[in-house]
């Protein structure tokens, strides 16, 4: 594996996945590796644009809206990507499996059109490890309650966020050895120190 890997951090709402991402940015600060790190949607100038229209809660896309604005915030995140793959570890807070969770399992999409956009976005880009974070309903809820400010992704029914998590679990099952599965019900500290030692294997 590339010593410049790109790394995912994903999960459904709440689960610590950006809390983690953050303290992994800090920790390769400290070693003084070279990296950068991106959240979908989002990234760039031009997805932060599309990222404020996704998450507006007032906003009322129908579902295709919803993924096509995914995935050109994505595009928009492409050229960056390309032009650090395997000169900067790269950290991405959310990326296309989070696309075939939300929008594939969680909203019904049909998934060969969402994977015949995003393979055709991608090309030849490939993820070297994931982190999915998993939560439980009864935590997911009590850490939305203590967020001062909820967006629109934030407030769908725990039967949504159930699918979605189950529907990262299919996509984890296919391929384990390219990803770890952190328990964020746990203790938060030593979640944090398995996946700083992953790290350090991966980089």
């Amino acid at each position: 594996m590339s010593k410049k890997p790109i790394i995912v951090f994903e999960g459904i709402e709440a689960s610590g996945k950006s809390h983690h991402l953050k303290k992994i940015a800090n920790y390769l600060k400290k070693k003084n590796k070279n990296f950068i790190h991106i959240r979908e949607p989002g990234g760039n100038k031009n997805s932060e644009k599309i990222r404020k229209l996704i998450l507006d809660n007032k906003a009322t896309f129908n579902r295709y809206t919803d993924l096509l604005l995914y995935l050109a915030s994505r595009s928009e995140n492409i050229e960056l990507i390309k032009k650090n793959a395997g000169k900067k570890i790269i950290l991405i807070d959310r990326f296309s499996d989070s696309t075939f969770a939300y929008q594939h399992y969680g909203m019904g999409v049909n998934l060969k059109f969402i994977k015949d956009i995003n393979d055709y976005l991608l090309k030849d880009i490939k993820v070297n490890f994931t982190f999915l974070n998993i939560v439980s309903k009864k935590n997911m809820n009590k850490r939305l309650m203590q967020r001062k400010k909820l967006n629109r992704y934030d407030k769908f029914d725990n039967t949504f966020y159930l699918r979605v998590q189950k529907g990262f679990i299919n996509i984890f099952k296919k391929n384990p050895r390219k990803y770890m599965k952190i328990d964020s019900n746990l203790n938060i500290d030593d979640n944090e120190k398995i996946i700083i030692n992953k790290i350090n294997e991966l980089i």
